[in-house]
């Protein structure tokens, strides 16, 4: 990740805006470091011009088998578990959500019953084209150039909730409080804890692909999530894509979605 003069002037303006004095900011871009800059060094690591995932709901056996899923992603991830009586204050990287809320716009009378009820699996999107990225004032969320993932870097943000309002997707998550009391399972002390005060959200397992390893949750969904290089034909996610017949969620944004959803094809047949 670069920024030239201009784009530091431009970031300069918002934080002035935001109430942030110039030290503030010049502390916030000086080190113009990816979030994963720890981990780019492992020769093991796996690269891709494109991450992308699909999602085949229907090779989910159970309830439990989605669960284990969210449940992986939030043990990696240190992900909080907040007080129920609190929803607004979820803090959340991987959750499902009913047909017409993940897929609003589609939704039909006449829509198979089967899908009507499924309960979609959604994180973050990892859009081509993400609405996060160009509010952020602070570039504490950024696409990453060399495989697409869009980043959330907690240390530079500032807790604006700009990107927030931008996602179309509901895909962040605001620490209203700090979130480390919460975290009810096993620490790992490999990922790094956030503050009061900041966003987070899935990141493709970055930290995982750096060394080597496929995402958490793809490691124990028993095929159900298919995740590789997009831009390669022999890539476990374009195989998916190209055996089935898949959607994404509002592609009528122009985001462009990297996470699709198996609908039907040669492998449902």
């Amino acid at each position: 990740m670069s920024i030239n003069r201009r784009e530091f002037f431009k970031i300069a303006g918002f934080a002035a805006a935001l109430g942030l004095g110039g030290a503030t900011v010049a502390a916030a871009v000086k080190k113009e470091v990816e979030a994963s800059g720890p981990y780019l060094l492992d020769p093991k690591g796996l690269k891709a011009k494109r991450w992308a995932m699909a999602v085949d709901m229907a090779k989910f056996q159970s309830d439990a088998d989605i669960q284990k899923c969210i449940d992986a992603c939030h043990q990696v991830h240190n992900v909080p578990e907040v007080d129920p009586a609190h929803p607004t204050q979820e803090i959340k990287w991987l959750w499902t959500e009913t047909y017409e809320h993940a897929f609003p716009g589609n939704e039909d009378e006449f829509i198979a019953p089967h899908y009507k009820h499924l309960p979609f699996l959604v994180l973050c999107n990892h859009c081509e084209n993400p609405p996060c990225v160009r509010v952020c004032p602070t570039k504490a969320t950024f696409k990453r150039e060399s495989d697409g993932v869009v980043m959330m870097d907690m240390h530079r943000c500032i807790g604006c909730r700009f990107c927030m309002a931008a996602c179309p997707y509901g895909a962040r998550s605001f620490n209203f409080r700090d979130p480390r009391p919460f975290i009810k399972k096993e620490l790992n002390r490999e990922f790094p804890t956030r503050t009061k005060g900041v966003v987070e959200k899935c990141t493709f397992c970055y930290e995982r692909l750096a060394k080597g390893a496929m995402p958490a949750c793809v490691e124990v969904s028993n095929g159900a999530l298919a995740f590789g290089d997009i831009d390669d034909p022999d890539s476990d996610v374009r195989k998916v894509l190209d055996n089935n017949f898949t959607i994404r969620r509002k592609p009528e944004l122009g985001t462009h979605p990297s996470v699709y959803y198996v609908i039907g094809g040669k492998e449902h047949a």
